[in-house]
């Protein structure tokens, strides 16, 4: 997804420009393409990722990047720039192993390594001359990219030592052993190049969600058109079991969802006309008509992946902190070499070429590959299977931060509850039965748009299984009662529907009534109470109850240790209804400013770090000040483009997932540094001892890359089943 104009210099921007580019498999060409980008003119920063197969390059402001330059220093250190925009299946198309440079120069160099065994043993005449070719052979691609990064002013590459430590191999006649090691790195990078496209493959998999062609409907016709040139307004159809091709809302038809694509809910959801849909989920059972609400670049899919790619490239400050230490590691190392080379012969007995070859050696297990691999592509994973089940991270320092939450502030409205109100009790007076008190309540208040009208027609709906207006009565003469409520004559009977604190202006409550009023009115619910002839004869409580999952997902918090505190810009008495009811601290009638300064209250306490949990406009400011903003998916894009991570899943316990996958994932990162540095010190030390040679050296460095990056692979298999 390249942001670079078609021109020699991208546009002058201060946002990043981010270039696809293929055959980075591992830490050393990350930091061989930013060494070589970052001298180039007016290119102020560089990112590459091999996980994610992408460079993203900053310019100096107010110049321009150039892009000529850029691309030429990209394929002269043996990499290709993808240009996706002009074939997206091509770019991301799987190459076979075998058909990549990388597998060719394997089977090449391991069938010569077969042939100079098999010449050894039937012509022993020979010598090492099968051996030197073999070696020579297998160098040549691996001197020819060491070159290249040195021209550019980056000399300590893999490449680069590799070729010193075979060609020094060949120096002092152990050219069966450097035949050996040309092979053996050759089957390394290999294996890092498979494991960093499985990597690649998952996050990708992403963009193949959303179908290619869509259904346009267009004066009663239906028409195939690419899904990208779909606009804001255009209507298609989707037939069962179609992919939809577009975030939109169901103007006509009814049918099950499968959302788990988008969200990871295994569970379909029933949608019907109003409502929303999503690009990349599945329409399973009826034929739809969806009215086209975002472009296809700012549809749901095409926003994950932006925020998956944003995050690739925003890197951990503990990656930050292995880039730094690979950086100086390189060039100790080599110093070390370049001294048990020289010093033992100078100070004891041993032969040149005994010090030699262990110098030569501890070249080969100076690579930093695994070190370096071992924490990208565990943060990589992680953030993959986040995106996969519905918990989007703006990069690495979000996910490290989110392990290390000790206390939470949860909005209300929206967040901890369902958002909108709801029935939770009907009270009828003088005989009168629950069902007709809906029921007149409901006559009254169809057609109306009042959140408290809809909840009590939506009640009415439920308990009778069909459309109210089927079975509703008429109702003549009504008529609103500014700030009261509403009043009509319905099957001939003078109702009233008010509020409580306008009773006593139209009949005389008594102190039953009075007593129910206030008990309904504590638990922080609104209430609406139907007269007839102005006398009480029932009344309706309602209330934005918390969603069905916000205790289980409380009490998930509460068991990794993390504090959850309710702030909200609701009544007091609603929110702290609603907090006992939850269990948990509760403080309302808060600004967006209040909730702001609560967070940055706790910083200074020592109480932090502070997550922060919303979805509306007033929850932005505490978003930002927050260590972790996390919006609910449903809610604004204010919220959703000022939180660091967002819920798809829009569930309460997501909050819960993501730091327990924030812990999982450090604990693979610790896991692998030890596991890097542990072979580093184990056969740095054996090597410069004279205990284990040049063989062993190359394996133990293979295999400590191949074993990070397979552990760091093992966290896509992630499951919440625990939380």
């Amino acid at each position: 997804m390249s942001d670079i104009t078609p021109a020699n210099t991208t546009q002058a921007n201060t946002a990043p420009t981010t270039l696809r580019v293929q055959g980075m498999d591992c830490g050393g060409c990350e930091r061989k393409v930013e060494a070589a980008l970052t001298r180039l003119h007016h290119v102020e920063q560089v990112s590459a990722s091999s996980v994610t197969g992408s460079v993203r390059l900053t310019a100096t402001p107010g110049k321009t990047l150039p892009r000529s330059e850029i691309e030429s220093t990209i394929t002269a250190l043996g990499y290709q720039v993808i240009d996706e925009s002009a074939d997206t299946a091509e770019s991301t198309k799987h190459t076979p192993w075998w058909k990549t440079p990388k597998g060719r120069l394997v089977l090449v160099s391991g069938a010569l390594l077969a042939l100079a065994w098999a010449l050894k043993f039937a012509w022993p005449s020979l010598g090492n001359w099968p051996f030197i070719a073999a070696t020579l052979v297998g160098l040549v691609p691996i001197i020819q990219h060491a070159w290249q990064a040195l021209k550019l002013g980056n000399p300590f590459t893999i490449e680069m030592l590799m070729s010193i430590a075979a060609l020094g191999a060949l120096a002092i006649n152990a050219a069966a052993e450097a035949a050996v090691v040309v092979f053996l790195f050759a089957v390394g990078e290999l294996l890092e190049g498979v494991a960093a496209a499985q990597a690649r493959r998952s996050i990708s998999a992403l963009s193949k969600l959303t179908p290619s062609t869509a259904r346009l409907l267009e004066q009663g016709e239906v028409r195939e058109i690419a899904a990208a040139s779909l606009q804001p307004g255009q209507r298609v159809q989707v037939r069962p079991g179609d992919r939809l091709p577009c975030d939109g809302k169901i103007v006509a038809g009814h049918s099950s969802i499968d959302e788990s694509p988008v969200n990871g809910e295994s569970v379909p959801r029933e949608r019907s006309e109003g409502e929303p849909v999503f690009a990349g989920t599945v329409n399973l059972d009826g034929v739809l008509e969806v009215e086209v609400t975002k472009s296809a670049e700012n549809n749901t899919i095409a926003r994950v992946i932006k925020l998956v790619e944003e995050a690739q490239a925003a890197k951990a400050p503990v990656a930050r902190f292995i880039d730094r230490f690979a950086f100086y590691y390189m060039p100790a190392v080599v110093g070390v070499a370049l001294l048990v080379a020289i010093i033992p012969p100078l100070v004891s007995s041993m032969l040149w070429s005994e010090s030699i070859y262990r110098a030569l050696a501890l070249l080969l297990i100076a690579c930093p590959c695994a070190l370096v691999i071992s924490t990208p592509a565990a943060i990589a994973a992680g953030l993959s299977v986040g995106a996969r089940n519905g918990l989007l991270m703006k990069g690495g320092a979000v996910l490290e931060q989110l392990g290390k939450l000790k206390r939470v502030a949860l909005d209300k409205t929206g967040t901890l509850t369902e958002g909108k109100p709801a029935v939770t009790d009907v009270e009828s007076f003088d005989g009168v039965g629950d069902g007709e008190i809906v029921r007149l309540a409901a006559a009254l208040e169809q057609g109306s748009s009042h959140p408290l009208a809809v909840a009590i027609s939506d009640y009415f709906q439920n308990i009778n299984g069909q459309q109210p207006e089927a079975i509703l009565p008429k109702v003549d003469g009504g008529r609103a009662l500014a700030g009261q409520g509403v009043a009509g004559q319905v099957e001939g009977r003078e109702l009233m529907l008010v509020s409580p604190r306008y009773l006593q202006t139209l009949t005389q409550r008594t102190s039953k009534i009075d007593a129910r009023i206030t008990a309904l009115e504590t638990q922080g619910k609104s209430l609406a109470v139907l007269l007839e002839s102005q006398r009480p004869i029932g009344l309706i409580a309602l209330r934005d109850e918390p969603r069905d999952d916000a205790r289980k997902g409380l009490q998930a918090l509460e068991r990794l240790g993390v504090q959850a505190v309710m702030l909200s810009g609701d009544n007091a008495r609603t929110v702290a209804a609603i907090g006992k009811q939850l269990g948990i601290e509760a403080e309302g009638e808060l600004m967006p400013e209040d909730k702001a300064q609560r967070v940055r209250q706790w910083q200074a306490a020592g109480l932090g770090p502070v997550g922060k949990v919303g979805d509306g406009i007033n929850d932005a400011p505490a978003l930002a000040a927050a260590e972790v903003g996390i919006a609910m998916g449903s809610g604004t894009d204010v919220a959703l483009e000022t939180a660091d991570a967002a819920l798809l899943k829009n569930r309460v316990g997501g909050i819960a997932e993501m730091i327990a996958l924030s812990r999982a994932t450090m604990r693979n990162v610790k896991t692998n540094v030890a596991l890097a540095l542990g072979f580093k010190a184990l056969f740095l030390v054996s090597t410069a001892l004279g205990i284990t040679g040049m063989w062993v050296a190359v394996m133990a460095d293979t295999g400590a890359t191949v074993l990070v990056t397979l552990n760091a692979l093992y966290l896509l298999r992630y499951r919440f089943n625990d939380v």
